[in-house]
């Protein structure tokens, strides 16, 4: 089949913009790779900015130019949308990075009725910690559910830290972190536990504080929320 001169020239030029946008992918990784080799690259496609390239690495994105000598940190706004694109893309990011904890390693009160789902990062130590955990019947009673994960502030080996440790691994976790949220010092215990992968995906997350919440799309609500107040964030999200 013969193809008119037309026809040859569109199929000259989409092959030309297939090749042209792998050669830049394969730029933006090999300097990525160069610059930090031990970067975990997930995935990289082309941005909304002609010539710049999202690269998604864990529950991060950057942007980097085509010919790999330029790194970009921060939102990419569409201004016309008014749409935060960053943030939009993030959520799936932080959602699969959160799928790498499995419920058996969270504590989970779940509410009777849930509607919702809301990941928490929590502190013992930290005082808006406790008094969402002292309101947790609140939001239990609005149908939402929280998974708790640790997040020792003072970081590996610190007071807070054996806490984590102490209630995740007393025979009854949700008397233990009640308990200890209130003041209480839990009994000193050690275990297999996953407070240690709690605190490496807080990091993944780019946590700034506890507690930090992270709904079911991935969007993120830092610092504590009344029940009321985060009933209606969800059903507006």
């Amino acid at each position: 089949m013969r193809l008119s001169g037309v026809w040859f020239l569109k199929i000259v030029l989409a092959a030309v913009c297939i090749s042209s946008a792998y050669a830049g992918e394969e730029a933006v990784r090999e300097a990525l790779v160069k610059a930090m080799p031990s970067l975990t690259v997930d995935s990289i496609r082309s941005s909304e900015i002609p010539g710049v390239y999202e690269v998604v690495i864990g529950a991060k994105i950057v942007y980097v130019s085509s010919d790999g000598n330029y790194l970009l940190q921060g939102q990419l706004i569409d201004i016309a949308a008014r749409k935060d694109l960053t943030e939009a893309r993030l959520g799936g990011a932080r959602v699969k990075a959160l799928a790498a904890i499995t419920p058996e390693e969270m504590l989970v009160f779940n509410a009777d009725e849930p509607q919702y789902k809301i990941t928490v990062f929590t502190d013992i130590d930290c005082g808006y910690c406790r008094k969402l955990h002292r309101e947790i019947g609140q939001y239990l009673a609005r149908g939402i559910s929280v998974h708790y994960l640790f997040y020792p502030r003072a970081g590996l080996g610190s007071e807070s830290y054996d806490k984590a440790v102490s209630v995740w691994c007393a025979k009854d976790r949700h008397s233990a972190l009640t308990a200890a949220k209130s003041g209480q010092d839990p009994v000193k215990k050690t275990c297999d536990n996953p407070v240690k992968k709690h605190m490496a995906l807080a990091t993944t997350l780019g946590l700034s504080g506890t507690p930090m919440m992270v709904t079911e799309k991935g969007t993120i609500f830092a610092g504590y929320m009344p029940a009321e107040q985060l009933e209606k964030a969800l059903a507006f999200e």
